[in-house]
């Protein structure tokens, strides 16, 4: 056997023509504000893409970068200002923050309404509860893919390695909504090989290289690897991006993720979806991401 292949790309770029087309039915573009501090090679490399991005479907986007040294009380006013500016459909705050700013103080300063993140209290709150909400994008951006590509969710077993507040723990209640069979399995998992051999959709978010190998995977089943690992290449080559699914996995599984070019490209779509969600509930709308 070997896995069917499923690129992000064409799901992103199905879910970028759907953001495009419900943008341009509102009043206005909903407009996304980024928040970046300091200079951090990867954060300025994200916020330029999500920039770019936004404005290719539509968007208006801004870009506050600040200067590293920018106070807590500094950030929380501008988020703030931002909140009660009704021209600003989504906030972003870009992560991680300089270790004198903190990540809760900030996430939870944004209006859930505005947090396009989906990290909110309150909209993790609704998610549990299986009520319409602005919801994380990576999990989000799963489902999507899992959508684009066909494949089933309801009444399926699944398990999700990793247990984050950025993947793992909101894509399992994400399934949950789904009607999946939902396991949450993570480091303190005790043979983690017999739980992951059961589950039809197999979810792996831990950064960890290659931790699932193919005789823990069920043969034909679906393998979303979130893991982004960069790796020496061997005897001193270049250093290269791998999962944290072996590789060799294709050939028991049914359907799989790859690395990079995977569950990477959704997230940045969904973003975009959920600024547009926003600014829909925003305008009185029901918001249908």
């Amino acid at each position: 056997m070997t896995a069917r292949l499923l690129p992000g790309a064409p799901a992103a770029a199905a879910l970028l023509a759907d953001v495009a087309a419900r943008a341009a039915r509102l009043p206005a573009p909903p407009r996304l504000v980024m928040v970046r501090l300091g200079d951090d090679p990867a954060s300025v490399s994200y916020v330029r893409g999500k920039d770019r991005q936004a404005r290719a479907a539509g968007l208006e986007s801004t870009v506050h970068a600040l200067p590293e040294a920018t106070t807590q009380a500094e950030l929380l006013a501008l988020i703030a200002g931002l909140n009660a500016d009704p021209a600003v459909n989504g906030i972003l705050v870009q992560l991680p923050l300089p270790a004198h700013v903190s990540e809760q103080a900030v996430l939870h300063a944004i209006d859930p309404r505005k947090d396009v993140d989906g990290f909110h209290p309150v909209n993790v709150g609704e998610l549990w509860a299986g009520r319409p909400a602005l919801r994380p994008c990576t999990p989000a951006g799963i489902l999507f893919l899992l959508d684009h590509y066909g494949l089933p969710v309801v009444g399926q077993r699944a398990v999700v390695v990793g247990r984050s507040h950025i993947v793992g723990r909101p894509l399992a209640g994400l399934l949950l909504n789904r009607d999946a069979t939902v396991t949450v399995a993570h480091s303190r998992t005790p043979d983690l090989a017999a739980v992951t051999r059961e589950a039809d959709l197999l979810c792996v978010a831990v950064g960890q290289p290659h931790l699932i190998t193919p005789g823990m995977v069920k043969a034909g089943a679906t393998v979303i690897d979130v893991g982004i690992n960069r790796v020496p290449g061997q005897d001193g080559g270049k250093a290269h991006l791998t999962g944290d699914v072996d590789p060799a996995v294709a050939e028991v599984a049914g359907a799989i993720t790859p690395v990079p070019g995977g569950v990477g490209p959704m997230t940045i779509a969904q973003l975009l979806a959920n600024t547009v969600t926003a600014a829909e509930m925003q305008a009185g709308g029901q918001g249908t991401r």
